[in-house]
């Protein structure tokens, strides 16, 4: 399981962020200062530093002389969203870089991305009965396997990286298709169909009216 940290001087938002990762299975320390974020960076390894630039103690520039003899991948998330901030921030190491407001499930899927990218990505998620190998790209459920066609297993993976979070329509459609289906609009829906019977999933994965579809956390119930 992976271990993130968040250091965000505005608990609102650390506390949004550290839900949406513990959600989709990470383990999340969260800090609101850049000294004590220095601090944990030198007492502990960390596989993604999820950083604010403009933060009491230390801001998030000068973290990143602390987090590039690591070879830590780093995620800026701020406000500071002008062509010149993000290229200062990718100047300085940052492996991506994210402009306050963000949609839970894009800050999902950056996360996922650099840690794909840098080694460093989960290889098997589990939810309720089920095991994914996402490497293998297989499906087991009580230690029998399932077969999915490759949307399925893509829409199923996504669902379960943001459990308990309500993923639009277009939202799904984008990253598992590429983009909305011009002539099908119930694609989606047979999909989700086919994975509910398949899975015995009829209750997990719910139906959120005039949004799109959650699937249902373990603790939920």
């Amino acid at each position: 399981m992976n271990k993130i940290l968040i250091v965000e001087d505005e608990e609102a938002i650390a506390s949004l962020i550290e839900m949406s990762l513990v959600r989709s299975g990470y383990r999340c320390e969260a800090v609101n200062d850049g000294i004590t974020a220095a601090d944990r960076i030198e007492q502990n390894v960390y596989d993604l530093v999820l950083l604010d630039v403009m933060l009491p103690g230390l801001d998030g520039y000068e973290l990143m002389d602390y987090l590039r003899p690591t070879g830590t991948p780093v995620i800026f998330i701020t406000a500071k969203g002008t062509l010149g901030d993000r290229v200062k921030g990718l100047r300085l190491g940052a492996d991506d870089y994210i402009v306050k407001p963000f949609e839970v499930a894009e800050l999902i899927a950056r996360v996922e991305s650099v840690l794909r990218r840098t080694g460093r990505g989960g290889r098997v998620l589990t939810a309720w009965d089920v095991e994914i190998d996402t490497v293998a790209r297989s499906v087991t459920q009580l230690g029998r396997a399932v077969q999915l066609t490759p949307r399925e297993f893509d829409l199923l993976e996504l669902l379960v990286r943001n459990r308990g979070v309500a993923l639009y329509r277009e939202t799904l459609f984008e990253r598992v298709w590429g983009g909305e289906p011009e002539n099908d609009t119930r694609t989606l829906d047979l999909h989700i169909n086919r994975l509910r019977k398949k899975l015995g999933w009829q209750t997990k994965i719910v139906t959120i009216y005039k949004v799109g579809y959650k699937l249902e956390r373990e603790d939920a119930t």
